[in-house]
């Protein structure tokens, strides 16, 4: 990525040479050039001087690295943006030390106090809704406030979002289908002594209906960027009416848990189940264990939780069972290499006779997939448009090359 800041050879996380998209995009490209040149009647920012700049939802740490010689503070719901960022930073001998940049996730309290912010639009409108509250109170009328997404990903909500929360909003003409939020921060709005802050509504709770299988009457809490915040998806529910829940104390992975209504179910069913629950998002590992301590009696043995990227950090040959609604998106690109990764580390992480059971939409085809990497693979249940498949690892069964 060329800017007017420096090139920067920049991979997402994990890097794979066979993944061709990039880390970056053109509403990155443009913010950046604004920020060195100015964009229309707005002139340039002058960054040396700016005090403490935040960039919030950075995608793959592209901004972060740009602009580390001016020591912003990253805000990401993901780890593996934050992966991506530290990987970047050290490729291009920048590093990630206190005097260079600051990685914080979106469940730390922002900077005390934020002159510049920077926001890569996210994919979520919830997830916007709930971080520009959070900034809010840290913004002075005097902050520049910038945001940037593709055309697709701007729309009128988005900027009425910005408008409610922060300011008056005006947009830039586009280029490269990628356009420019300009916020000018309204003192009734932001500040600590703001006059008249607007309600945060996350984080949102509600009760599976009957209907809702080996979920249902369970208490599920949302906080903002979960798919489907106030109700099940049709895929979960789908799941929920073939998951194993006798598991005999087996140790269970909810596996990219979102809110955790599928662990939580298993825990719920067996106490002596050891559940563990994993996502790449911190915001949904923090639904997961809201869900989990909302439905758990009192002494019950003590769940798991991680951050991460998928399993990767539990040791191979240490779990009897992988429940996974993997997901198909990247950002706004449609992409199985998620969902793939997931198997090959499920695989890894599995005993002998351990399974993985997933939800998919059907289109997607991941019964050869399973059948490649463990072997086999069974339709539990089928609808026209989902699948439930049921892949076991076999002892002795060479790992495909």
């Amino acid at each position: 990525m060329t800017t007017p800041f420096g090139s920067y050879e920049l991979t997402r996380f994990p890097a794979d040479p066979r993944d061709r998209l990039r880390a970056w995009d053109a509403a990155d490209e443009y913010l950046l050039r604004h920020l060195d040149a100015g964009t229309g009647e707005r002139g340039p920012v002058d960054l040396a001087g700016a005090g403490q700049i935040t960039v919030l939802g950075d995608r793959w740490g592209a901004l972060t690295t740009a602009l580390a010689a001016h020591h912003p503070t990253q805000i990401t719901d993901s780890a593996l943006t934050r992966s991506a960022t530290e990987a970047n930073l050290d490729r291009a001998g920048i590093g990630t030390s206190k005097a260079t940049v600051t990685l914080l996730t979106t469940r730390d309290a922002p900077p005390a106090r934020i002159d510049v912010l920077l926001v890569r639009v996210p994919k979520s409108l919830a997830l916007l809704e709930d971080q520009l509250h959070r900034v809010a109170p840290h913004v002075h009328a005097d902050t520049v406030i910038v945001g940037t997404g593709m055309v697709k990903e701007i729309h009128t909500s988005t900027l009425r979002l910005f408008e409610q929360i922060l300011g008056p909003t005006k947009t830039s003409l586009a280029e490269k289908k990628a356009r420019l939020i300009f916020c000018a921060p309204d003192p009734a709005l932001v500040g600590e002594r703001a006059v008249a802050p607007s309600p945060a509504p996350w984080p949102l709770t509600y009760t599976v209906d009957p209907d809702g299988g080996s979920g249902a009457g369970l208490t599920v809490v949302n906080h903002a960027g979960i798919f489907c915040a106030d109700r099940l998806d049709i895929g979960t529910r789908f799941f929920l009416q073939s998951i194993p829940t006798n598991t005999d104390g087996a140790r269970v992975v909810d596996l990219g848990c979102g809110n955790g209504v599928v662990g939580t179910a298993v825990a719920v069913a067996d106490e002596d189940a050891e559940v563990v629950f994993t996502d790449e998002s911190y915001q949904a590992v923090a639904s997961a264990r809201a869900t989990y301590e909302a439905n758990v009696r009192p002494g019950r043995r003590t769940a798991e939780f991680h951050v991460g990227d998928g399993v990767a950090m539990l040791a191979p040959g240490s779990v009897d069972l992988v429940l996974c609604n993997p997901p198909f998106h990247s950002h706004q690109a449609t992409s199985d290499a998620t969902a793939l990764r997931m198997f090959a580390q499920s695989r890894k992480v599995l005993r002998p006779g351990g399974e993985l059971w997933v939800v998919a939409n059907r289109h997607m085809g991941y019964h050869t997939h399973l059948r490649r990497l463990f072997g086999n693979d069974e339709v539990v249940a089928s609808e026209p448009k989902f699948v439930v498949l049921r892949a076991v690892k076999r002892e002795n069964r060479p790992r495909p090359m």
